[in-house]
């Protein structure tokens, strides 16, 4: 099996927020891709197609589309454990045991990294042998698909990574049907028992903010003395 660690390395580096210093980077980046050969030549062109479009988009462009793919909407979420336990209290606990994993091989995480984060997944990847990544990214492509089906949807250019990504996992990108993404102003609605408190009356800045009032029910307590 060919070597892929500078090829998992680069992926994550796509799939990083794309400010100046990463964007200045993506000239020495990409030819690892050819040398190392882990990727089809297909592939390869894709993702030079890609960084060659994201060279081009000045900053404020390319960090703003960035932003808009992945952090708006949780079909789309790079946090991998978003898409199996969502909020749920099993998502602490899964972390702590991806945590272990990774020190366990000899990395060590910074206090603002996340270890279900793709980008820091793939990192992890690049330090195992090819079988051992493989098998690792092998374990998480359903959710690797869903991710890629969701950018496909968008039309977003970076489906092209997950794509990459699925192949040094051993598995083909394919198309599923995915659920109708929540939108984020809907993710954060807030319940109607307090819709005196939501941020409706903040949508239009400049104008008269109406007040909500919640009418005031009574409240019957039980076995409490007064």
């Amino acid at each position: 099996m060919k070597n892929n660690r500078y090829t998992l390395r680069v992926l994550s580096q796509l799939l990083s927020y794309p400010d100046a210093a990463l964007r200045a980077q993506l000239p020495q980046l990409m030819p690892v891709l050819q040398e190392e050969g882990a990727l089809s030549a297909g592939r390869q062109a894709e993702l030079q197609t890609l960084a060659a479009h994201l060279q081009r988009l000045d900053s404020m462009d390319a960090e703003s589309r960035y932003v808009e793919t992945f952090d708006r909407g949780r079909a789309t979420c790079l946090h991998l454990f978003e898409h199996v336990h969502g909020d749920s209290r099993d998502r602490g606990p899964a972390m702590i045991d991806l945590t272990k994993t990774y020190e366990q091989s000899g990395l060590f995480l910074s206090p603002d990294e996340l270890p279900d984060h793709l980008c820091v997944v793939l990192e992890f990847a690049s330090t195992q042998t090819p079988e051992v990544a493989k098998a690792f990214l092998g374990e998480m492509a359903h959710i690797l698909n869903a991710i890629f089906s969701a950018l496909l949807k968008r039309e977003s250019p970076y489906a092209v990574v997950l794509a990459a990504v699925l192949e040094l996992a051993g598995h083909k990108a394919q198309a599923v049907q995915i659920m109708a993404d929540e939108p984020l102003d809907e993710s954060w609605r807030e319940p109607e028992a307090f819709d005196g408190c939501s941020t409706r009356g903040q949508a239009r800045p400049g104008e008269a903010q109406p007040i909500h009032i919640v009418r005031k029910t009574s409240i019957q307590t039980r076995g409490v003395a007064a």
